[in-house]
């Protein structure tokens, strides 16, 4: 080779490594972590990912290459549900998605710096992980499923699909801390209707609460004209057909909180359409395509400050 074509050879290779440089720099994998609650064979589960891979995909962010994706489950008693959210943390994702109000107060538990993304939680100021619906502040934000005020809503749909049902059910858990707000709507509704309410819990989904729950469910059967609510919570929502089935053996007409409880078999919902809420817990509806999930905190001026240095992405901005 003569000395001027390897000079500018040479040239050529020099001037291509700051772009190759900068483009395995921007290629550089970012590690998101999944704080989900349904099993792996739950269909409800491969539609809420499938629209989150989706949205991230519109946004540019691909699986096995600029993106991995760790999903952690959890069910069961509070100090599982904590160990899962340890197992998560301790993996140093850039940011957390997570469904319900026991994921959120789990991952708060064991980190105050990872930016913690909810898409699933009913009354987030009432359950005290926000400080408010326009600023979430510290390091959770993310989309309220339900205002309060829907609860009303379910008795009265129920009274007009059944008009003879005067008395009514409700399947809740106590320990849901956004569940307080469902009840005291529901009861403020029942009064002016006239109707009578009748609490029952289910704290999870373990084999002994499920079965107190359709026991009681069953006495409360006994007597005429009674219908069911079911408030949406984790432990409903896995023992979902179950908790379908026995309506339907005891005859007792009845309205869920959520859309897939129809579409599994159940009488009447009222509520947001969950796959296309995860899509939408890809996007801050404040920024440009450019600052969406995964861009580097302070990209967005209204975005929430994260209490880290590192440099750590921003997801949605609002709570609401």
């Amino acid at each position: 080779m003569k000395r001027r074509e390897f000079i500018s050879l040479l040239g050529g290779a020099a001037a291509a490594w700051p772009l190759a440089a900068r483009a395995q720099q921007a290629e550089r994998v970012r590690r998101i972590g999944v704080f989900v609650y349904l099993a792996t064979d739950d269909p409800e589960s491969s539609v809420r990912l499938g629209a989150f891979r989706q949205g991230l995909q519109a946004l540019g962010w691909t699986e096995n290459r600029n993106l991995r994706i760790e999903i952690h489950r959890y069910v069961g008693d509070p100090d599982g549900i904590r160990a899962a959210a340890a197992e998560l943390v301790r993996l140093v994702p850039e940011v957390i998605l997570t469904y319900g109000p026991a994921g959120v107060a789990a991952l708060r538990r064991e980190t105050r710096s990872i930016p913690i993304v909810f898409a699933q939680v009913t009354n987030p100021l009432g359950a005290g992980l926000v400080a408010s619906m326009a600023r979430p502040g510290g390091n959770i934000t993310g989309f309220s499923s339900a205002e309060l005020t829907i609860a009303g809503k379910w008795l009265e749909v129920l009274k007009e699909v059944a008009p003879s049902v005067t008395r009514f059910a409700v399947i809740l858990n106590p320990d849901n801390p956004g569940q307080g707000g469902f009840q005291g709507t529901i009861e403020m509704a029942a009064s002016s209707l006239g109707v009578q309410i009748t609490p029952i819990v289910l704290r999870d989904d373990s084999e002994p609460e499920r079965v107190a729950m359709e026991r009681a469910v069953e006495a409360f059967a006994r007597q005429a004209n009674g219908g069911m609510i079911v408030l949406p919570d984790f432990a409903t929502i896995i023992l979902r057909q179950p908790i379908i089935a026995l309506a339907a053996r005891l005859h007792l007409p009845a309205v869920y909180a959520l859309r897939f409880f129809v579409t599994a078999g159940g009488l009447v919902g009222a509520g947001a359409r969950r796959s296309l809420r995860s899509l939408r817990s890809t996007a801050c509806p404040r920024c440009t395509p450019s600052d969406f999930l995964l861009r580097r905190a302070g990209s967005c001026p209204t975005a929430p400050t994260w209490p880290t240095s590192t440099g750590a992405p921003h997801p949605t901005s609002t709570a609401s």
